[in-house]
């Protein structure tokens, strides 16, 4: 009777294992880290170290008397042409949705701040799908005693 009900509960699970999807998750990712938005990092560096994804945020942090977060092309974030901005923040504490894949540039276009090196340009990745997981391999149990095919079809 023990063997029946390890059996059943092993078909359970390994049901189960097989039909659960992988589920994804949005990231926040606060720019820079602990040195949040601000003069004398390497945001390439740091966007080169980090996947994102539709869904994902980036939230800048930083003094809002000493910067914003601009939104350009890449032509002018190549350029830093500030006067191109497509968006502007300035809260200090801006999380920004990003909700399609491709590519997105943003510069803080106080003073010099760009042409320093204070721009960011982010790949986002189209959202990944939830994909069922592999069956697990079957497990034996030689310590238990072996099922016959009778008493399988009895069960």
């Amino acid at each position: 009777m023990a063997s029946k009900q390890m059996l059943a509960a092993l078909v359970a699970t390994s049901m189960a294992l097989v039909f659960l999807p992988t589920l994804a998750s949005a990231t926040d990712h606060v720019v820079g880290d602990s040195q949040g938005w601000t003069l004398g990092f390497d945001y390439a560096a740091w966007a080169e170290s980090k996947q994102f994804t539709v869904g994902d945020t980036l939230a800048f942090k930083y003094a809002s008397s000493s910067h914003n977060v601009a939104e350009v092309s890449g032509p002018d974030f190549k350029a830093c042409n500030k006067a191109a901005a497509t968006s502007v923040w300035n809260s200090g504490d801006d999380q920004l949705s990003l909700n399609k894949p491709g590519r997105r540039w943003f510069i803080c276009t106080v003073g010099s701040h760009c042409q320093l090196g204070m721009k960011l340009n982010v790949t986002i990745l189209p959202a990944t799908t939830a994909t069922p997981l592999p069956a697990p391999a079957p497990a034996s149990a030689p310590s238990q005693p072996q099922l016959s095919r009778r008493a399988l079809s009895n069960w």
